[in-house]
C-alpha cells in the first residue's frame, strides 16, 4: 500500500529533529539525524510510501532544500513567522518536528519560494552587493557621528573624501582621533570592495535578457534591475500584481468584522467599506526600499513618472500617499513587461499592470 507519510523537520546547526505522521495524524516515528546530507538522505531512502517534507525557512533551509526536493513527492520550507501553532504550549524540537508534520498535513503551511536556479549566480553577487552597501553605510554614519558628536560641522560627503582628512582629524584627539582614524581605514577598504563586486554584478546581469527590458522602465537603472533579479528570479512566481505588491510590501492590509446583516430575512452584505490599516509588514525589505527609491527619484525628475505624481497630486491626494501610488504603479507595469518579455512604452500607464 502507497501511504502517505507527513515529515516534519526542525533543523539546528548539529542536529535534525524529524516527527513522521502517516495519513491518519498518527506518530509512527521520531528521529534525531546529524545536520549532514548522508544522514538527511538515508533517513529518506529509508522512508516508504508517499513522501511529503517539510522544514522553516533558515540558515540551512537552501542546503536542505537541493539535498531533499528530488527524493520527495512534495517539499515545503514554510515561513516560521506564521506558525503560530509553533508558539503554544511545551517546547522542544521534537515537539516543533510533530508540529510542523501535523501543519503539513493540514496542509496551513505558508511556503517560502525555492527552485529557480538561472538567477542563482546574480542572487548570490546581489547580496554580496547589497551587503557591503550596508556596511558602507553603517561606517560612514558611525564616522559622521564621531564628528558631529564634537560639535564639529561635517555636512555633505567632503567627509569621506581623502583630500579632507588631516583637516578633520585635526579637530579631534585622543581616543577619538584614533576611533576615527580606524573608521577610515574601515572605508578605504570596504569602497574599493564593493565597486568591484557591482561590476561583477553588471557583468554577471547582463547574461539576462530580463536586464534590458528592466532597464528600459524610467529610472530603474542597472543596478536596480540586477537587484531585482537576483531577488525575485522569475516573475511568473507572482500570478498577478497584488501578490508581487505584497512580497514588496507595497500591499494594503484592511480589517473588516460583521460583513453581513439580516434584512427582511434576506442575507446583505453592509455597505460600509473594510478599513485600512496600512502596508503589509511581511515582506522583503530590499525590494521595498527600491521602489519606493525609484518613486522618490521619479517624483522629482522630469518625465512621464512624474507627470502621473503630479496627476494625482492634482486630484487631491496627499503626496505620500501619491508616491505610493506612483511606487505601486512602477512594480505593477515592471512584473508585466517582466512577464511578458517587452520594454517599457509609455502606453503602459492608461491600462491596467500585470
Amino acid at each position: 500500500m502507497n501511504s502517505v507519510r507527513y515529515i516534519g523537520m526542525d533543523v539546528h546547526r548539529d542536529t535534525i529533529s524529524v516527527a513522521v505522521l502517516d495519513e491518519s495524524g498518527r506518530l509512527t516515528m521520531q528521529s534525531v539525524l546529524a545536520t549532514r546530507a548522508g544522514a538527511v538522505l538515508d533517513f529518506i531512502h529509508g522512508m516508504r510510501g508517499t513522501l511529503q517534507v517539510t522544514f522553516e525557512e533558515g540558515t540551512h533551509s537552501a542546503w536542505l532544500y537541493d539535498v531533499v526536493v528530488r527524493r520527495v513527492e512534495k517539499l515545503v520550507v514554510c515561513n516560521p513567522r506564521k506558525n503560530a501553532l509553533l508558539k503554544s504550549g511545551s517546547k522542544s524540537d521534537a515537539i516543533d518536528a510533530r508540529k510542523l508534520a501535523e501543519l503539513l498535513r493540514a496542509g496551513m503551511l505558508s511556503a517560502v519560494y525555492h527552485g529557480e536556479t538561472s538567477a542563482l549566480e546574480v542572487q548570490q553577487i546581489a547580496r554580496s552587493y547589497s551587503q557591503l552597501t550596508e556596511d558602507t553605510t553603517r561606517v560612514m554614519a558611525r564616522l559622521k557621528a564621531v564628528f558631529r558628536g564634537q560639535a564639529v560641522s561635517c555636512a555633505g560627503k567632503k567627509l569621506y573624501g581623502k583630500r579632507h582628512r588631516d583637516q578633520y582629524l585635526a579637530q579631534v584627539s585622543g581616543g577619538l582621533r584614533r576611533r576615527a582614524e580606524h573608521l577610515y581605514q574601515e572605508l578605504d577598504a570596504l569602497q574599493p570592495l564593493r565597486h568591484a563586486v557591482r561590476r561583477e554584478l553588471l557583468v554577471e546581469c547582463r547574461k539576462h535578457a530580463a536586464a534590458q527590458w528592466l532597464q528600459s522602465v524610467p529610472f530603474l537603472g542597472p543596478i536596480r534591475a540586477a537587484l531585482l533579479i537576483g531577488r525575485v528570479q522569475t516573475p511568473h512566481r507572482f500570478r498577478t500584481k497584488r501578490q508581487f505588491w505584497t512580497y514588496c510590501g507595497l500591499g494594503l492590509e484592511t480589517r473588516d468584522s460583521g460583513e453581513y446583516r439580516m434584512v427582511n430575512g434576506q442575507v446583505q452584505r453592509r455597505r460600509k467599506p473594510a478599513l485600512i490599516r496600512g502596508l503589509n509588514w511581511n515582506h522583503n525589505h530590499e525590494m521595498k526600499n527600491l521602489f519606493k527609491s525609484t518613486a522618490t527619484t521619479a517624483s522629482v525628475r522630469e518625465g512621464v513618472w512624474r507627470e502621473f505624481y503630479l496627476g494625482l497630486l492634482d486630484k487631491g491626494m496627499r503626496p505620500e500617499m501619491a508616491r505610493l501610488t506612483l511606487a505601486r504603479k512602477i512594480a505593477a507595469i515592471t512584473l508585466k513587461i517582466w512577464k511578458k518579455g517587452e520594454r517599457f512604452d509609455a502606453e503602459h500607464l492608461k491600462l491596467q499592470a500585470a
